[in-house]
């Protein structure tokens, strides 16, 4: 099966992942359908395997935003390709995932992977991809990174803050660095060759 590399603006197809939950203890399942129905935001973080290097500071630093999205309305995945299983037994044995709070997908076939396109054929791995996709199912938020390079979660944040406050307000847009409290932009024609004089 080859990638189908969703684009931004459209519909994500359901999907199904088995995870393993911290705050219980336990194994479950997760859809994007059963998000949907309660009308809240999905990330999806995939990241390439458990028992890695850059995976577990990526995964801690999620963790201490993880409060904040989850009050802005947001449903926080992580995703490998390892087994839930594979999920637990990490969780027992790296430190640094001990304040772990959101769901860990196990995508062992690679079939969620490939739908989002970071799927590593060569590998069986996923690459660090991290997707926002509103409460409508509709894919608004993209970013695909080498293995290599970590991620910061506090500009994810810092873009769902603003993802959430365009949903309330969408005839406005939010500049460069934009942080909640900032002025928006308002675009029309008034505003064409003023945008210095309107974020001053």
């Amino acid at each position: 099966m080859e990638n189908m590399k969703l684009k931004i603006g459209d519909s994500v197809p359901n999907f199904l992942l088995e995870t393993y939950d911290p705050t219980k203890n336990d194994f479950g399942e997760i859809s994007l359908e059963s998000i949907k129905k309660r009308k809240r935001w999905t990330i999806l973080f995939f990241y390439p395997a458990d028992f890695t290097f850059v995976c577990p500071t990526e995964l801690a630093d999620l963790a201490n935003v993880h409060k904040d999205l989850k009050d802005l309305g947001v449903e926080v995945i992580s995703v490998s390709t390892d087994t839930k299983y594979t999920h637990l037994g990490w969780m027992q044995a790296e430190l640094l995932l001990k304040n772990i709070r959101y769901q860990m997908g196990a995508d062992p076939t690679g079939k969620v992977s490939r739908m989002f396109g970071v799927y590593d054929e060569q590998s069986g791995l996923a690459l660090r991809g991290t997707f926002i996709i509103n409460p409508d199912g509709i894919l608004i938020g993209s970013e695909i990174n080498y293995y290599n390079v970590g991620r910061n979660a506090e500009e994810l944040l810092r873009k769902m803050k603003a993802n959430v406050y365009l949903s309330a307000h969408p005839n406005e847009a939010c500049p460069a660095k934009w942080e909640e409290g900032d002025k928006t932009l308002k675009p029309g024609a008034k505003l064409v060759g003023k945008v210095y004089q309107a974020v001053k």
